[in-house]
């Protein structure tokens, strides 16, 4: 792929060409939910699986643009109507009918809104809910198939405003599943998922609608269209045949019954993840117990105590309770010096979901199957071709470039270990020359502290989250031009922690608005951090008929909450993650594109979407916005030079060892999805250690069962394609380095932009593995 020139280009211009290009990316529509890994943490952020629709899990919901930022805060009442439902009294299914009109009036989810109303909805909403807008989307794609024409009025139009309305109504039954779960919302979904998907399928399978996109496409208007609308019928046309549409019959209804399977074994995934993450709660009552944990690690232990009832709990005297969530996982991990601790919280890790009644080994057993046998369906050898057929690479190019950095971060790994062998030796460390897992991120860090006489802890109290989005908002506005401002008050939210911000342009114009979830939840909310849509930037549903509707998203993390009366002081980890997170949301949010169907983040590959999001991870690094987030939350105090420098010199600490994990994880997925034979001579976990003996320089325990959380692959959208962090990290590399050419102080100009095939080469080197590679 060629990234084209630009010429010489101002700061913001070249910054914006970055968003532009990404946006140029042919592919499906997708959600973007990813999640930067803190060192041993399981990746369960991702993008959700595309079907017809962006997404299954997390959905955009529904704005439109306003005048001014700060309107009177409002509830969730009527403010539009764009998107109205009146009540829907007759039903064609038996089940629809049984819904009365005076529950459907009542309904928040059919009600007029102009942002979603979260703050109101309950589970007892969802099956009338989406019954009936099932039903009411029916009757639109009945009329729309009797008079559709090969025209953009009378299809693409039309055809915009079904998929929308499904995605503002599910997707907020679906996000508030992922921040506020409860059984009941659970039921409720579960019981109107299948006449969800059923519709999906119908609308992605539609034969007049298919034909009048082929139409376009030949006919003698094509070569004038623009780009855009060309990426449309391009995507549409692909997305139908993968969709099924050309199946026969028999065919067809097998091929839709693995889709309403897939759907819910998906879904049953990611709740035993869950499950099984909020079953685990380790209960301290000695203080030598938690010798080493850091006092912000204490502070969160006692605070999840007094939640789970034990009233009296403190920092200092406990008692304590430890859970597999990462802001309490990750620091036992890395600090407690009791061994046995360790090992009993990372053997829970590691097993998670994998036993009882939350087993997921025969839910992937059986995902697995029926993925192969819908790309056989579909004509291909392997659920792998099906993946990479809206993708930018091939199955041949992901491998060769997952073994490129493979080997170049082997011998840099074996040296990793060797030298924490060689250090924990020296500091009179008993399992010195026997180092299991549980002992490898402990001895890492007192490693790292010696070698760069750095601490992450000592680090938290520079890295308050009021500081760290002051400094990112300061930085979007020298990058992008853009101010961004709270409007807390005017969006309902679904918890108090919630912060509702607006993007304005240089003209003081409302641009975008953006909610932010920062805080860890156990109990309800799921693990690592995402970035989705809320409404996409679209002309054709513009509330008043002239200005495209404006994007809405959501950021999401699960980063270290407040303790006592301090804020939440973060990790580096934690703002790079959110960092991550927010070039999701820039993509989504600067968007120009008025095509609703391929604005934002929508049909973007799914392995360059993580390009803006790694790009501006690099920022952090960088000394005029990192000293601009770091600032002591007590005393105001700058970060000093020096502790600066330790940083930088320290961002390549491990990185074999770090590179090596990634490429385990991404080479087993397409292992899993090209070699596997389901109830063949190997098992999945067969796979995953052979692929662990070339990934990993200490074998995995024998009890290992990570498949068994990988949400990104069995929950989300990355079966296939978890490869696309690397190849989207090279892109970002490569595309950062053009600003590191010019200096990443020179506002003013910068070299061209890159006009060459993308080259793993920067990536290899900010991560220090060049000359590994060499």
């Amino acid at each position: 792929m060629h990234l084209p020139r630009t010429g010489r280009v101002g700061f913001g211009a070249l910054a914006i060409t970055l968003l532009v290009i990404v946006n140029m990316f042919t592919a499906t529509c997708i959600s973007v939910t990813r999640r930067v890994e803190p060192l041993l943490i399981r990746n369960s952020c991702h993008f959700v699986s595309p079907k017809y629709f962006s997404k299954s899990q997390t959905c955009p919901l529904w704005s439109s643009s306003f005048s001014s930022c700060f309107q009177k805060p409002r509830k969730s009442t009527s403010l539009s109507s764009t998107f109205c439902f009146s009540a829907v009294p007759s039903m064609a299914s038996e089940a629809t009918s049984m819904v009365s009109e005076v529950t459907l009036q009542g309904n928040p989810l059919l009600q007029d809104f102009v942002f979603p109303p979260f703050d109101v909805v309950e589970a007892k909403h969802v099956r009338p809910g989406i019954l009936a807008l099932i039903k009411k989307l029916e009757n639109d794609l009945v009329e729309l198939e009797k008079t559709v024409e090969p025209t953009w009025p009378k299809l693409v139009e039309p055809l915009e405003k079904i998929v929308d309305r499904l995605q503002v109504v599910w997707g907020m039954v679906n996000h508030l599943k992922s921040v506020k779960d409860s059984p009941e919302l659970r039921s409720a979904i579960e019981e109107v998922q299948p006449e969800k998907v059923k519709f999906e399928l119908k609308l992605g399978q539609s034969k007049p609608i298919y034909e009048a996109f082929r139409a376009i496409q030949q006919s003698s208007d094509w070569q004038t269209m623009s780009d855009a609308s060309k990426r449309i019928v391009e995507s549409q046309i692909k997305e139908a045949v993968l969709g099924g549409v050309s199946l026969e019959d028999n065919k067809r209804d097998r091929f839709n019954n693995i889709e309403q399977e897939l759907e819910k074994l998906s879904q049953k995934f990611g709740e035993n993840v869950l499950d099984a993450t909020k079953g685990f709660q380790k209960l301290i009552t000695d203080k030598k117990d938690i010798d080493g944990l850091p006092a912000s690690a204490l502070g969160l232990a006692a605070q999840t105590a007094v939640s789970k009832g034990h009233e009296n709990a403190t920092a200092e005297n406990g008692p304590w309770v430890i859970t597999l969530d990462a802001p309490s996982f990750l620091p036992v991990m890395q600090h407690a010096r009791d061994r046995s601790l360790r090992e009993e919280v990372y053997r829970a890790y590691v097993s998670l979901a994998s036993s009882g009644d939350l087993d997921n080994t025969p839910i992937i057993e059986q995902i697995l199957k029926l993925r192969l046998e819908k790309a056989k369906l579909l004509g291909y050898t392997n659920y792998a071709e099906v993946s990479m057929a809206m993708k930018m690479a091939t199955v041949d190019k992901a491998a060769e470039l997952l073994e490129k950095i493979r080997s170049a971060s082997w011998d840099a790994a074996v040296q990793d270990m060797e030298d924490l062998k060689n250090f924990s030796r020296e500091q009179g460390s008993v399992e010195a020359n026997d180092l299991s897992h549980w002992d490898i991120n402990f001895w890492s860090e007192r490693f790292r502290e010696s070698k760069y006489d750095i601490n992450e802890e000592e680090l938290r109290p520079f890295f308050s989250l009021p500081k760290v989005m002051d400094g990112l908002f300061s930085l979007a506005k020298m990058l992008f031009d853009i101010d961004i401002e709270p409007a807390d008050g005017l969006a309902p939210v679904w918890n108090n922690d919630v912060r509702f911000y607006c993007v304005k342009d240089s003209s003081g114009n409302p641009t975008a608005y953006f909610y932010f979830d920062p805080y860890s939840r156990p109990d309800e909310k799921r693990g690592g951090a995402w970035m989705d849509e809320v409404v996409g930037r679209s002309r054709a549903l513009s509330h008043d008929g002239t200005s495209a509707r404006l994007p809405v998203a959501h950021m999401v993390c699960n980063q270290t909450p407040p303790v006592g009366d301090k804020p939440s002081l973060m990790t580096f980890r934690e703002v790079e993650t959110v960092f991550h997170e927010f070039g999701h949301a820039l993509q989504h949010m600067l968007t120009k594109q008025d095509e609703g169907l391929v604005s934002g983040i929508r049909r973007i590959e799914w392995d360059a979407v993580e390009l803006p999001s790694q790009f501006m991870e690099n920022w952090c690094y960088q000394r005029g916005t990192l000293m601009s987030i770091a600032k002591h939350y007590e005393t105001g105090e700058s970060l000093p030079e020096e502790v600066y420098l330790k940083l930088l010199a320290a961002r390549t600490f491990r990185a074999g060892s770090l590179s090596l994990r990634q490429i385990r994880f991404a080479t087993l997925d397409l292992e899993l999805h090209t070699k596997y034979v389901p109830g063949g001579s190997e098992s999945i976990y067969d796979i995953d250690r052979r692929v662990s003996k070339r990934t990993q320089v200490i074998p995995l325990l024998p009890e290992d069962r990570f498949l068994c959380g990988f949400s990104h692959i069995f929950a989300g959208g990355y079966a296939a394609g978890y490869y696309s962090y690397k190849w989207a990290e090279v892109l970002s590399a490569d595309a950062f380095s053009a600003f590191e050419d010019a200096g990443l102080d020179n506002k003013k100009v910068f070299v061209e932009f890159r006009g060459r095939e993308p080259s793993p080469e920067a990536l290899l080197r900010h991560n220090g593995l060049l000359a590994a590679s060499a």
